[in-house]
C-alpha cells in the first residue's frame, strides 16, 4: 500500500442548503455540469420559522445540505447550473456558497498521476 498522500490544490466546494425533499433537483444539475462527486445529508435549521408556527407548532425545518467539490474552473459553471435548477433566484427555495480549499487529499490512480504529470510538464515546456 502506497502511503504517500496525494493533494489536490484549485478546489473548491459548493454547498446548497435547500427544503427537504430538493436534493435530488441540486445534484442532477451539479452532475449535468459535469461535477463528479456529490454529498447529501439532511439536516435542521433553526431561526425565524422555527417561531411562526400556529399555536406554537414548529413549522418543519428540515433542510437538505449538498456538497459539491470541484476544480476552480468548474466552480462558475456549475454553481450557476445549480443555482437556475434549484431556482434560487425565487424566496424560500434555498442558498448556496462557494468556499475554496486549500488542499483535498484522496486516492488518485496512477494512470491518472502521470497524465497530470505530462500535462505539468507540456506547460513547462511551453
Amino acid at each position: 500500500m502506497n502511503t504517500n498522500m496525494t493533494y489536490l490544490t484549485d478546489v473548491a466546494m459548493i454547498t446548497c442548503v435547500v427544503q427537504s425533499g430538493d436534493a435530488d433537483v441540486i445534484v442532477k444539475a451539479a452532475r449535468d455540469a459535469g461535477a463528479t462527486g456529490v454529498l447529501v445529508h439532511q439536516s435542521r435549521g433553526v431561526g425565524i420559522r422555527e417561531r411562526l408556527g400556529i399555536l406554537g407548532i414548529a413549522v418543519d425545518a428540515s433542510k437538505d445540505v449538498i456538497s459539491v467539490l470541484v476544480s476552480s474552473e468548474q466552480t462558475d459553471i456549475v454553481a450557476s447550473n445549480i443555482f437556475k435548477a434549484g431556482q434560487f433566484d425565487a424566496p424560500g427555495r434555498g442558498f448556496l456558497y462557494i468556499t475554496p480549499l486549500e488542499k483535498v487529499a484522496t486516492y488518485i490512480p496512477e494512470t491518472v498521476k502521470e497524465t497530470l504529470r505530462n500535462k505539468d510538464s507540456v506547460q513547462e515546456k511551453s
